[in-house]
């Protein structure tokens, strides 16, 4: 029996360990593509930085990446940026693969 709960112990330390991971890559892409909309607001320097923040604090309103695009979407739109959405998704999803890149 020693033998099955080592195994299970093994098994919930991976699981918690890539939940870890997805959790810090999926926040670094947050970041990146809340520096990537900074600059196309105009913002730099803390201004940019504290946007990116707030797009990473985002993510955190529901599962999914749904209320990361509907951020962008809004700010850029209140901004009066011609950006489309699949512009929008495409970024997104150029900065998870940096973000992978970066944590391995």
């Amino acid at each position: 029996m020693t033998g099955f709960n080592d195994r299970e112990k093994r098994f919930e330390s991976e699981f918690a360990h890539n939940q870890e991971l997805k959790f810090k890559i999926e926040a670094r892409r947050d970041k990146l593509v809340g520096k990537w909309a900074a600059d196309l607001l105009g913002l730099s320097g803390e201004d940019a930085e504290a946007y990116a923040k707030a797009v990473v604090r985002a993510d955190l309103e529901e599962p999914g990446d749904d209320d990361v695009f509907r951020k962008l979407r809004a700010d850029l739109d209140g901004a009066s940026k011609k950006i489309s959405d699949e512009e929008i998704r495409t970024k997104m999803a150029e900065c998870l693969e940096a973000a992978i890149n970066e944590l391995k």
